[in-house]
C-alpha cells in the first residue's frame, strides 16, 4: 500500500504527528531501524523497515510542514497493509502437482520460484475426419441431398480446447477404398484418428467395415448410450481411433465423454474426465430403461446461489441448433425412467462454458 510505515502505538489516538526519516521504494529500501515518533514514507511492493509494524494509506495521512512532518488521521492496527515474506506457502509444501494443465494463472508461480523450464507432456497429434457422400464443404451451397460438413468443426474445436495439435482431413465419401486410403494415411502421422459418420448398422455405414478391413483391433463399436450409441473404439498400429456417429450433437456428447478423456489422460492430467457436480433440475426430464442420457442443458445459478440445470428443449440428436446453447449435460443413469423438476442431478460441465 502507498503511504506510510509506522509503529501503530504511535497513532493509536489520531490525529497523530510523526518526523519522516526515510523512504522505502520497490526495488530501494530503507534499511534502518525506525524509531518511535518516526515514519517512514512506503510505496507499493517496498520492504517494511525494520520497527514499523503497520503501513496507513496514503489518503489517511497529511503532511503538514516543509520540515518532515505527517500526520496520521486514523489509527491503525497491527500488520495492516504489511505481506510477510514467504507467507503464501511455507516450506515443504507442495506448489504444482504433475498433471495440473498449467495455466495463465500458474505462470506467474512458476516464474516466482525460479522455474524456468518445467517437463510437460506432448500434445497430442489428432487428425479429424468427416465420413459421408452427402457432405460438401462449408464453403459451397449444398446441392439436391447434400448437407454441410459441420462435424469436422465441432471435433476440430473441442479437440484444441482438450490440448491437441489438430489436422482436418478431406471429407471423405461411402467408399470403403477411398476410407481405407484415408485411415491409413492419418494413423501414419498422427496420434489419434476421429471419424465422424459410417458407424451404424446402415448399407451405407462404411467406417467400421474399413477399420476392421485394416485389421485395426476394436475394443467396442455400441454404447449404452443416448444419444451417441454407435461410438467405436479402435487402434490402428500405434494411433487410438474413434469413430463417432454422424448426428452433431452426438459428435459433442461422444466426443467429450470418450475421446476427450484419452486426449487428457495422453497429456498426464490427473482429471481427464468432464467436471462433474450436482445440480437441481429445472424441468422434467425423461430417461431411458436400456440407456444412460447426457442431455443438453443450460447452467445457471439462481438468487439463493443454488446450480439449476435447464433441460433444452430439443429435436433429437440432429438437433444442433438448440445444442448451440447447451453449457452442460444432464446424466440419466440407465433404467430411469424420469427424474422431476426440483430432484438433483448429476451434470457435467461442456468444455468452454463458464465455470
Amino acid at each position: 500500500m502507498d503511504g506510510y510505515a509506522v509503529q501503530a502505538a504511535d497513532v493509536a489516538d489520531p490525529p497523530a504527528r510523526l518526523r519522516i526519516v526515510g523512504e522505502s521504494a520497490a526495488g530501494a529500501g530503507w534499511h534502518q531501524e525506525m524509531k518511535a515518533g518516526e515514519a517512514v514514507r512506503i510505496m507499493t511492493g517496498a520492504p517494511v523497515p525494520a520497527g514499523a509494524d503497520a503501513v496507513q494509506q496514503v489518503e489517511l495521512t497529511r503532511e503538514i510542514d516543509s520540515n518532515g512532518s505527517i500526520e496520521i488521521l486514523e489509527s491503525v492496527e497491527v500488520g495492516r497493509s504489511i505481506v510477510k515474506q514467504a507467507a503464501e506457502i511455507k516450506s515443504g509444501e507442495t506448489v504444482l502437482r504433475a498433471g495440473e494443465e498449467i495455466n495463465a494463472a500458474m505462470i506467474a508461480t512458476l516464474a516466482s520460484f525460479g522455474c524456468a523450464q518445467v517437463k510437460v507432456r506432448r500434445r497430442p497429434r489428432v487428425a479429424v475426419m468427416a465420413t459421408g457422400s452427402e457432405l460438401v464443404d462449408v464453403d459451397l451451397k449444398p446441392g439436391q441431398d447434400q448437407i454441410r460438413d459441420s462435424n469436422n468443426y465441432t471435433i476440430a474445436a473441442y479437440a484444441e480446447l482438450a490440448g491437441a495439435i489438430v489436422e482436418r482431413l478431406p471429407l471423405a465419401g461411402d467408399n470403403t477404398e477411398e476410407l481405407k486410403a484415408q485411415i491409413t494415411r492419418a494413423v501414419e502421422t498422427s496420434d489419434v484418428l476421429i471419424t465422424s459418420g459410417g458407424v451404424s448398422m446402415g448399407v451405407y455405414d462404411f467406417t467400421k467395415a474399413a477399420l476392421k478391413e485394416l485389421g485395426a483391433e476394436i475394443f467396442f463399436e455400441r454404447v449404452a448410450l443416448r444419444p451417441g450409441k454407435p461410438t467405436v473404439f479402435a487402434r490402428m498400429r500405434n494411433a487410438l481411433v474413434f469413430g463417432l456417429p454422424g448426428n452433431p450433437v452426438s459428435v459433442a456428447v461422444t466426443f467429450n465423454l470418450f475421446a476427450r478423456t484419452a486426449l487428457r489422460a495422453m497429456q498426464g492430467a490427473s482429471q481427464p474426465t468432464l467436471n462433474e457436480q450436482t445440480a437441481i433440475l429445472g424441468r422434467r426430464v425423461k430417461g431411458s430403461i436400456d440407456r444412460e442420457s447426457y442431455l443438453p442443458a443450460v447452467l445457471r445459478t439462481d438468487g439463493k446461489g443454488s446450480l439449476i440445470a435447464e433441460p433444452l428443449k430439443w429435436g433429437g440428436s440432429s438437433d444442433f441448433v438448440a445444442f448451440a446453447r447447451a453449457t452442460g449435460l444432464i446424466n440419466v443413469p440407465a433404467g430411469v425412467k424420469s427424474i422431476e423438476a426440483g430432484e438433483r442431478v448429476s451434470i457435467v460441465r461442456l468444455p468452454g462454458s463458464a465455470p
